[in-house]
C-alpha cells in the first residue's frame, strides 16, 4: 500500500497535489512519500518480531537519498552499503556504525579504512584474498574486524539476469562448498574477528522458495562451520523480495509471508538475523512526475513524449522493467500509446503499445513505483539536468535534492589553456 491516491479528481502525495510540486519546482521530478517509507518498515519488522533482536540494515544503494536514510534511521533501521560513499552517506545521515553491514565485491583498502574508523557492525567479504587484505589494514591499525563470508549458494533468483546474485555463474561471493575451507583459512590471521555468514541471491523476487532452498543451505554450513570450531553468532540473509509494479501479474510474497517463512526456517539458528532491504521500504514510496510535451503519430500507436527520460529512470532501458503510467489529472477516458523520452536513444523508451490513461501535450503523469534504483541511477546523459528529489510528509514538503542544470554541469568541466585544435585541421 502506498499513500499516493486521487483526491478530488488530482492524484497526491499524502496531502499534497502532484500539481503543487511540478508549479514550484518543475519536471521531471521524483517525489517520496514518508507515510509510505515508514509504513513498509513497520511492516517488516511486525513480520520479524518474533525473532531475537534482528538487524534491518537498509539497502542504501536502492535510494541514497540523505533524507531518505535519515527518515529511515530515526525508524531505527541500519544499513547495508556497499562503496565508502554510501558509509559516509549512512553515517552522516545518522546511522550508527554498530547497525552498518559493508557488502560488495570491490572493497578497497581506503574503504576498509573508512569503516573502522567510524565504526561497522560487520564487513560481509566475497573472497579469501579480501579477506587477506583486510586482515593487514586491521592489524595495520590496531583494530579487529568483524566479519563474515558471503557464500554463493547456486540458487538463482530476481526475475531478470542482470539482478539474480546467487547463482553460480555470478560474481558474487564464494561457492558454498568452498566456505568450510575458506573460513579455515583465515581462521588465525590477526585483525579479524570471525562471526557470521551472509547470503543474497537476488533482487525484485517474486517467490519465497528460491529464498527457502537458499536458507536451508545456509543453515547446513552454519552447522558445519560450528562443528569446525568457528564461531557463528551472525546470519545476514540479504534482501531482494520483490514489489508489486504490475497489478496484471501475481503480487510477490508479503512481508508477514516472507517473516513466517524465516521464523519456520532459521529461527532456531542460534544466531541474530541481518535483513538488506531496499525496494521493500523505498520501491512503492516513490514517482517519477513528469509532462507530457506532444503527442506525435505512431506506425501503429501514438507516441506520448514526456520531459521525463532514460537518464532520469534507467530501469526500463536496462531491465526491461515495467513501471505503471498514470496521469495526474485522469479523465477517464483511456488509449494505447507509447511512452517515449527525448534521449537520442531508441532505447528510451518507457512503455510499448500501453493501455494507459489519454493525455494530451501539458498533462503531467507519473511513473509509479519510482523509490527504488531510479533516482539513484540517474545521470545527465545528453547533457540534461539531473532530476531534482522532493520529500513529501503529510502537508509539508521540500527540495531535498535539486536539480543540477547545464550552467552548473558546464562549470565543472575543465578546459585545458594549451588546447588549441587537432594537428593539421584549420582552427576557424
Amino acid at each position: 500500500m502506498d499513500h499516493f491516491r486521487l483526491n478530488n479528481g488530482e492524484l497526491h502525495c499524502e496531502d499534497v497535489a502532484l500539481s503543487e510540486i511540478a508549479a514550484a519546482v518543475g519536471t521531471p521530478v521524483y517525489v517520496y512519500s514518508t507515510a509510505t517509507m515508514c509504513r513498509h518498515a513497520a511492516a517488516l519488522r511486525t513480520a520479524l518480531a518474533p525473532l531475537d533482536d534482528p538487524l534491518i540494515a537498509y539497502a542504501v544503494k536502492a535510494n541514497p537519498n540523505s533524507a531518505v536514510i535519515a527518515t529511515l534511521a530515526r525508524s531505527g533501521l541500519g544499513a547495508d552499503v556497499v562503496s565508502g560513499g554510501e558509509y559516509q552517506r549512512a553515517r552522516a545521515a545518522g546511522v550508527p556504525g554498530a547497525k552498518i553491514v559493508f557488502s560488495g565485491v570491490g572493497k578497497t583498502e581506503e574503504e576498509m579504512r573508512l569503516a573502522l574508523d567510524g565504526g561497522i557492525y560487520q564487513f560481509n567479504l566475497e573472497s579469501v584474498e579480501e579477506a587477506e587484505l583486510l586482515s593487514a589494514v586491521a592489524a595495520a591499525m590496531g583494530r579487529s574486524a568483524p566479519i563474515g563470508f558471503r557464500v554463493n549458494p547456486d540458487v538463482a533468483g530476481g526475475g531478470h539476469a542482470k539482478i539474480t546474485t546467487g547463482a553460480a555463474e555470478n560474481k558474487f561471493g564464494i561457492a558454498i562448498g568452498d566456505a568450510v575451507a575458506a573460513y579455515g583459512r583465515i581462521a588465525a590471521l590477526p585483525g579479524l574477528a570471525v562471526q557470521g555468514v551472509a547470503v543474497h541471491i537476488g533482487s525484485q523476487l517474486t517467490s519465497l522458495e528460491p529464498l527457502e532452498r537458499a536458507f536451508n543451505r545456509v543453515g547446513d554450513l552454519i552447522g558445519e562451520l560450528r562443528a569446525a570450531g568457528h564461531d557463528i553468532r551472525v546470519a545476514d540473509l540479504g534482501g531482494g523480495l520483490g514489489v508489486p509494479y504490475d497489478p496484471d501479474q501475481p503480487p510477490p510474497p508479503t512481508p508477514a509471508e516472507y517473516g513466517a517463512m524465516v521464523c519456520r526456517i532459521a529461527g532456531d539458528w542460534g544466531t541474530r538475523l541481518v535483513f538488506e532491504p531496499g525496494r521493500l521500504i523505498v520501491g512503492n514510496a516513490g514517482v517519477l512526475l513528469s509532462r507530457a510535451i506532444r503527442v506525435k503519430p505512431g506506425a501503429t500507436d501514438p507516441f506520448v513524449i514526456v520531459d521525463a527520460a532514460m537518464n532520469d529512470l534507467m530501469r526500463p532501458a536496462l531491465y526491461d522493467a515495467w513501471h505503471r503510467i498514470e496521469a495526474v489529472r485522469p479523465t477517464g477516458a483511456q488509449r494505447t500509446a507509447n511512452v517515449v523520452g527525448p534521449v537520442c536513444e531508441t532505447g528510451d523508451t518507457f512503455a510499448t503499445a500501453r493501455r494507459m490513461d489519454q493525455v494530451v501535450a501539458g498533462d503531467l503523469v507519473v511513473f509509479r513505483t519510482a523509490g527504488a534504483y531510479a533516482a539513484a541511477m540517474s545521470s545527465t546523459y545528453n547533457s540534461r539536468p539531473l532530476t531534482p528529489e522532493v520529500l513529501v510528509d503529510g502537508s509539508r514538503w521540500a527540495v531535498v535534492r535539486p536539480r543540477v542544470g547545464v550552467d552548473a554541469l558546464i562549470a565543472g568541466d575543465r578546459v585545458p589553456d594549451w588546447i588549441g585544435g587537432c594537428a593539421g585541421e584549420p582552427s576557424s
